[in-house]
């Protein structure tokens, strides 16, 4: 009888060391199907963020441009290359759609402006009254008005990254401050 349950306790052993075996190989598996996924995650973010930055650095190229209030169709007329990991080779063509365009010309009012700021200090002069700062009486109220404005635009780019497919559409509103005259010109 002794012989008998030796033999039915090796058996059982045998098996629980079965059974413990393929949960380990279960676990390994999941594990490695777990950090898998991970990297997944980790890589489709990594190209995600690259795409924005590809499509902010084109808008910052763009604002830069001396045509950018020009000429804005000319600006978007052709891909903006980026190199986002400076080996000096273009990673991404980002393109401009639709062009810049002005959407709203804002006076701006003399009480905006900071005659400590050199910028400010050429907008100063007052297009409602011939002497600034001096009320005068017996004429129209002064509008309080100044010499700039400040044109509102829309910058928006546009990018894809042909080896993951991640795509990025990012816009930018940018203030131009001009003479009220030049910005009734740049901005129809």
């Amino acid at each position: 009888m002794k012989s008998a349950r030796r033999h039915a306790q090796r058996g059982a052993t045998l098996i629980i060391a079965l059974i413990m075996l393929v949960a380990l190989a279960m676990l390994s598996a999941w594990a490695f199907n777990g950090s898998q996924m991970n990297m997944r995650v980790v890589g489709n973010s990594q190209a995600r963020q690259e795409v924005v930055g590809a499509a902010q650095a084109a808008i910052e190229l763009t604002i830069s441009s001396q045509m950018f209030a020009t000429d804005p169709v000319a600006v978007a007329a052709s891909a903006i290359p980026v190199d986002v990991d400076g080996d000096a080779q273009s990673d991404y063509q980002v393109q401009l759609s639709p062009p810049p365009s002005c959407y709203r010309v804002r006076v701006l009012k003399v009480n905006e402006l900071d005659p400590g700021n050199a910028g400010d200090r050429e907008c100063l002069g007052s297009s409602g009254s011939p002497n600034p700062g001096i009320e005068t009486t017996g004429s129209a109220p002064p509008t309080g008005d100044s010499l700039c404005a400040d044109s509102e635009w829309n910058v928006r780019a546009v990018v894809t990254d042909p080896r993951s497919n991640a795509n990025a559409a990012v816009n930018q509103g940018v203030a131009i401050r001009s003479l009220t005259t030049d910005t009734a010109n740049a901005c129809p």
